[in-house]
């Protein structure tokens, strides 16, 4: 009998803002159920979560309170398959033979879920394309 493939593990960084890392981790919790293992870093502990990005996940039927993240380690990203940063430029720390991935978005913070559902919706589309890349059918 052969044992099943591993998931693989993606790692969701986004420097200075763990919100918005636990927004796209939990997207992808949601969208791909249990054929990926997914964590969220920050370079920083996460202050509470911009109560608009809980509101605009909230209304695509999501629960972000799931998604703790993490300070940012090199273990993190050593353990991982796939890296996706957002916005981090030069601060990740890179190894050979990872895969990353990287879009820009801009901050939610402090704004009200009217500019937080944009950024929501572009995150569902880009997540919508990982899944497909990371672990297809």
């Amino acid at each position: 009998m052969s044992t099943p493939a591993p998931r693989p593990s993606v790692l969701f960084v986004c420097v200075h803002n763990a919100g918005r890392s636990q927004m796209a981790a939990a997207f992808l919790t949601h969208l791909a159920g249990d054929r990926i293992e997914v964590r969220s870093a920050g370079s920083a502990p996460a202050d509470a979560v911009n109560p608009a990005v809980v509101e605009a996940m909230s209304e695509a039927g999501i629960d972000i309170s799931a998604q703790i993240p993490k300070v940012l380690t090199t273990e993190a990203v050593q353990a991982s398959d796939v890296v996706i940063t957002m916005g981090c430029g030069d601060a990740c720390p890179v190894f050979p033979g990872k895969r990353y991935l990287d879009w820009q978005l801009a901050d939610p913070a402090g704004q009200g879920v009217e500019a937080v559902r944009p950024i929501r919706d572009r995150i569902e589309t880009r997540v919508r394309e990982l899944i497909s890349e990371v672990a297809p059918r």
